[in-house]
């Protein structure tokens, strides 16, 4: 669920005081002073994905400050990653200052000072969450507070899509799929920190994890392909078939596996839909890339105990799953112990 503060409708001489409060609720105490004399409208949209909240903040100029009395006051176990899409900041902590314009983001540690300027309208998405949340050593957290990261090339650029594509998708989420995919945001910022301290090492659990969360965004971006293949998308992410077959290891399954469950998981929704009667089960195979309506009609019912039909009936009359033998939900699993064997695939 989605929580929205807007200061639209707060009185142009009020706004000042509701945003320094509503900016403090959402993340943590600071102060806020407001750059213009008649504050324009501000909106901070948030939503809770895993361990991670999600904010899309949209104001004017103004000043924002976290000094060693406010941080007395609570948060000092959070760190607040901004990528910026509109307007420059600067960023100032541990004696270091960094400038940031659209395609960049930067991470600040609440439990140590820091100041931000934004002298200009802005928008920018915060990634909120606890430190204990990233399993990283406070030294190599340190090597990320205070500094800019380019969005445009090396891993930094894969941080920033990943975060971008999990901002537009963090209000629809399932909870349990929204953990799973914090989870691997979170192992992405591990990635940047290691690459930092120059200990970037291709067999660690955390770049398996990385080159797996791009791989399963491609599938689910191409379900309906029924040309998808293991051999596809190995080439469309420059590494090889054996290789993407080490990385569904940690899943359990095939790579080939691991689509067949994520294509019936989606026909199983749009048979549940109201008013799927009104569409044939071929079609709804088809949709999702079964070019075969008798072998999609088979790994239904492998996969949930009864025929697309039957699903499809019982979710229209609401039957309780037990009295026809209806299906438990395919999910993504969550993060488990990443096998061993990574290496660089050529």
């Amino acid at each position: 669920m989605s929580v929205v503060l807007d200061t639209a409708a707060v009185p142009c001489a009020d706004r000042a005081e509701y945003w320094h409060e509503a900016v403090s609720h959402t993340f943590i105490p600071l102060d806020v002073v407001l750059r213009e004399s008649a504050p324009a409208p501000a909106t901070i949209t948030s939503h809770l994905v895993g361990a991670l909240q999600v904010s899309l903040v949209q104001a004017g100029p103004q000043r924002v400050e976290r000094s060693a009395a406010l941080i007395a006051r609570g948060g000092e176990d959070h760190l607040t990653l901004a990528l910026q899409h509109r307007g420059t900041a600067r960023l100032v902590q541990d004696g270091r200052q960094v400038s940031l314009r659209p395609g960049t983001f930067a991470i600040s540690d609440a439990g140590r000072p820091f100041a931000k300027e934004l002298p200009e309208p802005f928008v920018f998405t915060a990634f909120h969450w606890p430190r204990s949340a990233v399993g990283v050593r406070e030294e190599d957290l340190r090597v990320l507070t205070g500094n800019a990261f380019d969005a445009g090339s090396g891993t930094a650029r894969l941080v920033a899509a990943y975060l971008e594509c999990l901002s537009r998708s963090a209000g629809s989420m399932e909870p349990q799929l929204a953990s799973w995919l914090a989870t691997t945001a979170l192992d992405l910022l591990a990635v940047l920190a290691h690459e930092r301290r120059g200990r970037f090492v291709p067999e660690a659990p955390e770049v398996a994890l990385a080159v797996l969360a791009r791989v399963k965004d491609h599938i689910l971006r191409h379900l309906g392909d029924p040309e998808l293949s293991p051999e596809g998308i190995a080439a469309a992410h420059h590494v090889s078939v054996r290789y993407l077959h080490k990385l569904f290891r940690y899943e359990g399954v095939t790579a080939a596996r691991w689509i067949q469950r994520q294509r019936l998981d989606m026909c199983r929704r749009d048979l549940a839909r109201p008013g799927a009667s009104r569409v044939t089960v071929a079609a709804v195979a088809g949709r999702w890339g079964f070019v075969s309506a008798s072998h999609f009609s088979r790994a239904f019912r492998a996969a949930y105990g009864v025929s697309p039909r039957e699903w499809r009936a019982a979710a229209g009359t609401g039957c309780a799953p037990g009295t026809v033998r209806l299906p438990q939900p395919v999910t993504v699993p969550g993060p488990a112990a990443a096998p061993s064997g990574y290496g660089v695939a050529v």
